[in-house]
């Protein structure tokens, strides 16, 4: 090649060089730059909270942001949060389902992996439109807060501090966390600070620790940092948290950026007074927000409060709460609530950042309206999520960030935790009887779901591999097949009856058999003899007569509140092994309250959660039920049972409940396996048909073996649609008051 085409050639291949490379480069910063407002100090601002509103910079003005959000757990089936088991690819397509569902905010609770903050930054990269923003949390050292009871410690101070300056580390891109057990780790190289729309400091606060805090630190004098001060009437507590506020914000001003301040609240600490509270702990001590201030953080400070609509019980309780109407015409104690907490914060913006319902079998709290913690199918979810939610925005919050994104399966209810043994294999099953596990839109269901459909199609049944499934060889008149399988939530039956099944004629009846002891005889079946007892009893007719029921001497319930604890009234024929009394299976939602405990007697409160809801579990039909346990078409009978009430308290172990108790615990036993006996009676003459007497210990058993990894299917609940419904109704917030 000529020396004058040799150097032409070297300056065009150097100019399309330069122009990709410029190209590359304004994609690149255009698709990452987020546009925000320079402050005289030269710190950047993208949101501020300014008088009673929340604000985002953008088109070159301030403009009015309401928050709508979904916290974001840090687990999956099968893990703990410590594990830090999700992926890359399982944030972008969530990021994709929040983005679509409406919500502009995800709140974490503490510092995630890596690839958490890498994948934010790809995904807002990538999309079309406003981010998706994040809201960081900074865990407190809860524990270490609730066992020393006293925050002034050097260790936890020292502790939380760390914590801080990892948070603002790890958002920013700029820190390399060493592993420790149960923390998140590894290089952070990508800066979502631009994403960030504030910091949620700290964790719902113990009052007993506040109090005692409070009382340890009595002339502590008022913190005055930097960027924020506790005013003169904070306690000791508030005047600490002022001083982590300040800690966050020193942190983020070296990286060039101001974002809104909060820290994390719930109605058991909120500012104000409640008469009609029962217990005195849920009333013990407030934790003011207004008596922090920003010095000089022009991003501004706001207040936050978890508020769930069934706890404390003064949402039931308390007559002063009882004025207020909602848009049905209701008398709406939760909105009622909404407007004292939003009064008292004048001239700040203040957010719900958590609120909602699961939709699960199990209750643990009753609630004005039917907002029970529990015991919801996922529409009804839905409904009441997005009723609150409403609410929330009419009443002129800044944000309502609802709880949570995905179903966690390890978490524990205090109504059901002591069934649960051992502890430490809670996230090895899913047990919908425990309903802090299913708060989720976004369903965790185990292996079977979508793989076998309560509907009484026994088609899929014939489509499982052979290993899948066990047929029980049960010779019992008017059966002609029986099959069992199960998966991390249900064990699975299969009748296939030898005439068309009709509850207006028949009830059919499957008692199961786990362990020795129990019923032999029942008054339920009148004539029936076995020679080994029965742990539960199965009734499937009409709806008011669908349910488990529990042998009484075996009932875990009745043992704990009623043998242990003197709440319930234990009958001395129903602590005797084969009495025949089988009772209905029930949680606790209230316990037993008297003084000096609570300001007068409450007795003990209970529900029924031995009810067994007839109809399907194909999410595409519209009758579908998430709770539905059974259904019947022709001659076939399907049925699906949660484990808890069939008396496991691990299923991936084969643990059951025993029938001794040891001291104030609970103890297990080893099962070999479940043996079912399936009877059909005549409603008429209340006869069971065939034979009376059986042995059970002669009948095939259903056998499997435990498991230390779990199968599971992730799917939008119904809820989700009607949340994102709601969630595209929102646009600004409204406007209450005068605004400065």
């Amino acid at each position: 090649m000529e020396p004058t085409k040799k150097r032409r050639w070297r300056w065009m291949s150097l100019t399309i060089l330069i122009v990709v490379g410029v190209s590359a480069f304004w994609w690149f910063w255009a698709a990452d730059h987020v546009e925000s407002m320079e402050t005289t100090t030269g710190a950047q601002l993208k949101f501020r909270a300014n008088g009673e509103l929340f604000e985002v910079y953008q088109n070159q003005k301030w403009q009015p942001f309401f928050a709508k959000g979904v916290n974001l757990g840090a687990s999956l089936p099968g893990h703990y949060p410590g594990e830090l088991p999700i992926t890359r690819e399982d944030y972008m397509r969530w990021f994709a389902m929040i983005d679509e569902m409406g919500a502009n905010v995800i709140r974490v609770y503490t510092i995630h992996t890596p690839v958490f903050y890498e994948a934010l930054v790809d995904y807002n990269r990538r999309k079309e439109g406003d981010p998706l923003y994040l809201m960081q949390g900074i865990w407190s050292p809860e524990e270490l807060l609730i066992e020393k009871k006293d925050a002034y410690l050097p260790e936890i101070r020292e502790a939380f501090r760390q914590e801080i300056k990892d948070a603002v580390g790890a958002v920013y891109g700029d820190i390399t966390l060493p592993e420790k057990p149960g923390k998140a780790s590894g290089t952070y190289r990508a800066n979502a600070g631009k994403y960030l729309i504030g910091w949620h400091t700290g964790t719902e606060w113990d009052p007993v620790m506040v109090q005692n805090t409070n009382r340890l630190h009595q002339k502590v004098a008022p913190y005055q940092g930097k960027y924020f001060h506790a005013t003169p009437n904070a306690t000791a507590f508030e005047t600490w948290i002022a001083e982590m506020v300040d800690t966050v914000a020193m942190e983020e001003s070296k990286h060039g950026w101001q974002h809104p301040m909060t820290f994390t609240n719930w109605v058991t600490t909120d500012p104000l007074s409640h008469p009609g509270e029962p217990i005195q702990h849920e009333d013990l001590v407030s934790v003011d927000p207004t008596h922090i201030e920003p010095t000089q953080w022009e991003a501004g400070y706001f207040a936050s409060y978890h508020v769930y609509p069934y706890y404390p019980d003064f949402f039931r309780y308390d007559t002063t709460l009882q004025q207020l109407k909602n848009d049905a015409g209701q008398i709406d104690t939760y909105k009622a609530y909404l407007r004292q907490l939003k009064q008292y914060h004048k001239n700040m913006p203040i957010m719900v950042t958590e609120f909602g319902v699961p939709a699960s079998v199990g209750v643990a709290h009753l609630g004005n309206l039917g907002r029970n913690q529990g015991g919801h199918s996922e529409k009804q979810q839905g409904e009441i999520d997005a009723g609150l939610l409403q609410e929330i925005h009419q009443e002129g919050y800044a944000g309502a960030i609802v709880f949570v994104w995905q179903d966690e399966w390890f978490k524990k209810t205090w109504n059901t935790m002591r069934f649960e043994l051992p502890e430490d294999r809670r996230s090895l099953w899913i047990n919908v009887l425990t309903n802090e596990s299913l708060f989720g839109v976004l369903g965790m269901y185990p292996n079977k779901e979508g793989v076998l459909t309560i509907d009484g199609n026994r088609t899929d049944w014939d489509q499982l591999v052979p290993e899948e499934k066990q047929r029980l060889d049960v010779q019992v008149p008017g059966f002609d097949e029986i099959w069992m399988t199960h998966d991390e939530g249900y064990v699975y039956f299969l009748a296939q009856l030898k005439e068309e099944f009709d509850p207006a004629k028949q009830q059919l009846y499957v008692g199961v058999d786990t362990l020795p002891g129990g019923n032999k005889h029942t008054a339920q079946l009148p004539g029936l003899t076995l020679d080994e007892g029965l742990e539960t009893l199965i009734a499937l007719g009409k709806a008011d007569e669908s349910q488990i029921q529990i042998a009484a001497n075996y009932d875990f319930h009745a043992r704990l509140y009623g043998k242990r604890y003197g709440m319930l009234v234990v009958k001395e024929e129903e602590k005797k092994d084969n009495s025949g009394i089988f009772k209905p299976w029930k949680l606790a939602v209230s316990l037993e309250m008297e003084p000096p405990d609570s300001k007068k007697y409450y007795p003990l409160e209970e529900v029924d959660v031995g009810k067994l809801i007839r109809g399907t579990t194909d999410a595409q039909d519209p009758q579908y039920d998430s709770r539905a346990a059974w259904q019947a078409k022709g001659k076939v009978v399907e049925l699906r049972v949660p484990w808890m009430l069939l008396g496991f308290t691990d299923p991936s172990s084969l643990s059951v409940m025993s029938y001794e108790d040891a001291g104030k615990s609970f103890t297990t036993e080893t099962t070999k396996g479940i043996r079912i006996l399936p009877l059909l009676v005549d409603t008429a003459t209340k006869q069971i048909v065939g034979q009376n007497a059986y042995a059970v210990t002669k009948l095939p058993m259903y056998t499997w073996q435990g498991w230390e990894q779990v199968g599971y299917h992730e799917r939008k609940k119904q809820s989700y649609s009607i949340l994102k419904k709601a969630f595209h109704e929102i646009e600004a917030p409204v406007k209450i008051g005068t605004q400065p």
